[in-house]
């Protein structure tokens, strides 16, 4: 295992083998992936605390000489991603993404297919609806003036399942924790880049993908996750029950046994 520090990110490199690199969602970080990680024991494991996200509230990208002034977008993130993967001598990997980070990750499919040997997608969607933006672009400067408790509170409140926040404290308790001790600047950026967010161009995405929803997710809902599969030319929808946003936490042994299987499916 090794935390390295590239443009200001934090990153985390541990493993040998094929390459997996994970994108997190809004609030998330890197750790947003730890409840996968013994699903891959054979693999080399890349996982980042994206601009503005986790540890790398100080990432080049953030700083106002860049050329878009600190300004936090998809085509950031997407370029930091694969910034990640140059510096680690990445030429193939697959590509596993949260939320926000599945979007990151079809733009990189999209524009970089020769980089993406597969996709796997946690609570897809290919844009974000209206209603969607209109909360993001209203979260960012309540984020700025208020800081970030009560939406921690009424995420965990939100995009968790009903039988996840009875009888999963501990995932209640990282949702809260992940959103509620983030850069609250750094946060508010990434509301305004997932507002503006626009979906990949589908058609050019060829590679085996896996979409993973919850039934009960009410941030990505499961309508556009179908949507989003039937869109793509070579993707299937995997649908877990009694689980909401987060299904790396609310269904862990079924979201390993899913990655698991179709990595090795792709091989």
């Amino acid at each position: 295992m090794a935390l390295v520090w590239i443009d200001r990110m934090a990153v985390d490199v541990r493993g040998e083998g094929d390459a997996v690199v994970f994108i997190h969602g809004l609030g998330g970080s890197l750790n947003a992936w730890t409840p996968l990680l013994p699903a891959l024991p054979h693999a080399r494991l890349v996982r980042m605390d994206l601009p503005g996200a986790g540890r790398s509230s100080k990432a080049y990208a953030l700083g106002g000489s860049t050329p878009h002034g600190g300004k936090l977008s998809v085509a950031v993130h997407a370029d930091a991603v694969r910034r990640i993967c140059e510096s680690q001598g990445i030429t193939r990997a697959h590509v596993v993404g949260h939320s926000f980070g599945t979007i990151i990750a079809q733009h990189i499919a999209a524009e970089t297919p020769a980089l993406v040997r597969s996709l796997t997608l946690f609570g897809a969607l290919a844009e974000p609806p209206q209603n969607l933006r209109d909360v993001m672009t209203a979260r960012a400067p309540v984020a700025r003036e208020q800081g970030l408790f009560a939406i921690a509170e009424g995420t965990s409140e939100f995009s968790l399942s009903a039988s996840s926040k009875q009888a999963q404290p501990v995932t209640v308790a990282y949702v809260r924790e992940a959103i509620g001790a983030s850069d609250a600047e750094g946060y508010a950026r990434n509301c305004e880049a997932l507002a503006a967010a626009k979906s990949a161009r589908l058609e050019l995405i060829r590679c085996p993908t896996l979409i993973v929803n919850g039934d009960e997710d009410q941030v990505t809902v499961l309508s556009g996750a179908r949507q989003l599969a039937e869109r793509l030319v070579n993707a299937r929808l995997e649908v877990f029950s009694r689980c909401g946003h987060w299904p790396m936490f609310e269904r862990t042994a079924e979201s390993q046994r899913a990655l698991r299987d179709f990595l090795q499916s792709v091989r």
